[in-house]
């Protein structure tokens, strides 16, 4: 990272700087009018009149190429305005600029320009006796250039604290992004292990009804039909999880881990008894006609295992209610609401991903995920699956 970049000024903010320094210098070079015409000379002459507002135009010009040329441009300017009331204000927004790179060196030398061409601007323009002075003609401009550079130093530094604090956000974007993307492969690589063993277990099944067939000869007519049926539908649920399995692997992943327990619709009041058992006051309603395809079942699973999780996790102490709904050639609707917490929650760690999972399992099962708080301080999770008619075939 270029810690000397500057932002780029706009053309509003490169006219104010111009114009600033233009009225500085304006007050500067009227009010060594004012003393010359006081002084023991013989008051402003050409050069103070003409010459001097031409120097300090070219000065001004400069100006422009200051983030270019930083320290050619506050070296022109410092020695330049010895010969130059009027260039006192392009002086000062010369050395803020230069000093926002917060370089000694460079400062340093610039300052020391500035300080002795200041000694050819008291010969030059006599305002009035200063022998003996020599300390206060030194002091004079080295405050001044002083308190532009510390202006500038205090600039700079800004622009580097607010360019850290930039790439620290986006730096801590990148990695949120990067966690996130990470979530979601390990909650489809899970689904995938998933629906690998439900594939192998139909493909067992198919097999093992096979075997039968080829060797029990002695079956009955209305046995051998209830194999040929059994095997005809096993093979069609194979296809269908086959097909799943392709949707859900667009890459080649990974994992070592073993397959967990299989979740399913059937297994959703184990779930529950399992939560009352540690200490949730959990409620079930179940008005589910029929049973819906397995990737909607383990879904629905997943929906209520997340929502019971939340709940233990967030609001202990709450009451959660649990409503499955739905038919065949409709949606499955899943709906776990708790209440608010009975005591406050010592929040335990944890990765924050939990329902960017669940969403990504949801959108793959072709369904809708919502999560709010509700306006009685409690929490609503609902999913909406889609059902297909098991009579309808899928079409590839």
């Amino acid at each position: 990272m270029d810690m000397d970049a500057s932002p780029r000024l706009t053309w509003w903010q490169q006219a104010w700087r111009l114009t600033a320094a233009a009225a500085i210098g304006l007050l500067a070079w009227l009010s060594s009018g004012v003393l010359m015409s006081k002084g023991p000379g013989d008051g402003p002459g050409t050069w103070f009149l003409v010459g001097d507002p031409l120097v300090a135009l070219g000065c001004l010009t400069a100006l422009l190429w200051r983030r270019r040329f930083p320290l050619a441009v506050a070296l022109i300017v410092a020695i330049a305005s010895g010969w130059s009331a009027f260039a006192g204000g392009t002086v000062l927004v010369a050395f803020a600029s230069i000093a926002t790179r917060r370089r000694p060196v460079e400062i340093a030398a610039v300052v020391l320009a500035y300080v002795a061409a200041s000694q050819v601007a008291v010969g030059f323009y006599p305002v009035q006796e200063t022998s003996g002075l020599l300390w206060f003609q030194l002091l004079v401009p080295a405050l001044i250039a002083g308190i532009a550079v510390a202006v500038g130093m205090a600039v700079g530094a800004r622009r580097v604290e607010v360019r850290s604090l930039r790439d620290r956000a986006e730096s801590a974007e990148r990695e949120q992004t990067a966690r996130a993307a990470q979530a979601r492969a390990l909650e489809r690589n899970r689904i995938a292990h998933e629906m690998h063993d439900v594939l192998a277990h139909r493909i067992s099944l198919v097999a093992m009804q096979a075997g039968v067939l080829d060797h029990r000869s002695d079956l009955r007519a209305e046995e051998s039909r209830l194999l040929v049926r059994g095997i005809a539908e096993g093979s069609h649920q194979a296809l269908e999880e086959l097909r799943d399995v392709l949707g859900i692997l667009r890459a080649d992943q990974h994992r070592t881990e073993p397959p967990e327990a299989q979740a399913s619709l059937e297994r959703v009041p184990d779930l529950v008894a399992d939560a009352r058992a540690s200490g949730l006051d959990v409620t079930l309603t179940d008005t589910v006609t029929g049973t819906p395809p397995d990737v909607v079942g383990r879904t629905c699973y997943r929906v209520v295992q997340e929502g019971l999780t939340n709940a233990a996790k967030h609001a202990p102490g709450a009451q959660v209610h649990i409503t499955l709904g739905g038919e065949s050639g409709r949606t499955l609707d899943v709906r776990v609401h708790s209440s608010s917490a009975a005591a406050p929650a010592v929040r335990p760690p944890s990765s924050g991903f939990g329902l960017l999972g669940l969403t990504e399992r949801v959108d793959l099962a072709g369904g809708q995920l919502d999560h709010h708080r509700t306006p009685d301080g409690g929490y609503l999770l609902t999913a909406q699956l889609p059902w297909p008619n098991p009579g309808h075939e899928r079409r590839t």
